[in-house]
């Protein structure tokens, strides 16, 4: 994740410029040990890489600007008001998503050295997927604290009653409410890795070389793509539904004449996705989810907003 380029003088984030400010040593310490927990918490509520980077780095200033000889423990102070800042922001993203052209979908992340905390197991990768994280999208600003707090950070409905100033059996209902919306007619991962890997490489290939047939043989007869283009890149804009036309649709999109272009596989959210690369920026990311040995659903991200973060957290390939 960013970090600021200064601490102590103007802070950069995204390259936005900051106030100054000057932490004592032992405070800027305490934050800074907390800081990959904070940006993880934030992503997952936000979505947005570039937009957790800021929440994190108003909660630096409010850390600032607090008598920390007050605060007992310094990871329950950050991660609530990490945790609020973000709602607060969630009610603004809302009324912006409402208006963006064409589907709305997450930032990707890289994820292979640890950014988003440890994903051992398919419950975590689920947790951090795009989509899963598009599905969140359903929830209440609330509603997707509680979800998150519980779920992916393991806090108790004590603790997050506190945090969120609710009982905690209100916590518990929300909780439990939250989770039947997120998963509503989705299954949880089902394909091992490696398997996953080998669909994922023979549908790249058959994208590659145009050949709609065999790339249609990748796909579930429902599967849908949906795309991002936020109105800045030219994109579908409503989903594509069905292996023949899905099919098509990917045969024309690999048929790209860019110069430089390089296609790779990276770990993003949690799984293996398809990166394209050219001039060393990231133009397109496909998200691919797989189910019962076919591919159930693909999300293009092109904005190049969202794949701003990704640009700066990852090298091209060699």
């Amino acid at each position: 994740m960013g970090t600021p380029s200064a601490l102590g003088g103007s802070v950069f984030s995204g390259g936005i410029a900051r106030k100054k400010v000057c932490v004592e040593p032992d405070g800027l310490r305490r934050f800074q040990a907390h800081r990959p927990r904070l940006f993880a918490l934030a992503y997952r509520m936000l979505g947005s890489a570039s937009e957790a980077e800021d929440a994190v780095q108003e909660i630096y200033l409010r850390w600032d600007g607090t008598d920390r000889t007050a605060i007992r423990s310094a990871e329950a102070w950050l991660s609530t008001a990490v945790v609020n800042l973000c709602r607060s922001w969630l009610l603004s993203a809302r009324a912006r998503r409402e208006s963006y052209v064409g589907p709305w979908l997450p930032e990707p992340v890289p994820t292979a050295a640890g950014q988003l905390g440890p994903l051992e197991s398919a419950e975590e990768r689920e947790l951090v997927s795009l989509a899963l994280l598009t599905a969140m999208e359903r929830l209440s600003p609330v509603e997707r604290a509680v979800f998150v707090l519980r779920e992916a950070f393991g806090y108790a409905h004590r603790e997050i009653a506190d945090m969120l100033t609710l009982t905690e059996a209100n916590s518990q209902q929300i909780f439990r409410r939250a989770g039947l919306r997120v998963r509503e007619g989705r299954a949880r991962f089902d394909v091992p890795s490696d398997h996953a890997r080998e669909l994922i490489e023979r549908f790249l290939k058959a994208a590659g070389n145009g050949d709609v047939e065999a790339l249609e043989r990748t796909l579930a007869a429902d599967v849908t793509s949906t795309a991002d283009g936020g109105g800045v890149v030219t994109a579908a804009r409503r989903p594509i539904v069905g292996a023949g036309k899905v099919a098509r649709y990917l045969a024309g999109l690999f048929r790209w004449e860019v110069p430089g272009l390089e296609i790779a596989l990276q770990e993003l959210n949690g799984s293996l996705a398809v990166v394209a690369w050219a001039g060393g920026s990231p133009l397109l990311v496909v998200d691919v989810e797989t189910t019962g040995g076919t591919v159930s659903a693909l999300r293009l991200v092109v904005n190049p907003d969202k794949l701003a973060y990704l640009g700066r957290a990852t090298a091209p390939p060699a």
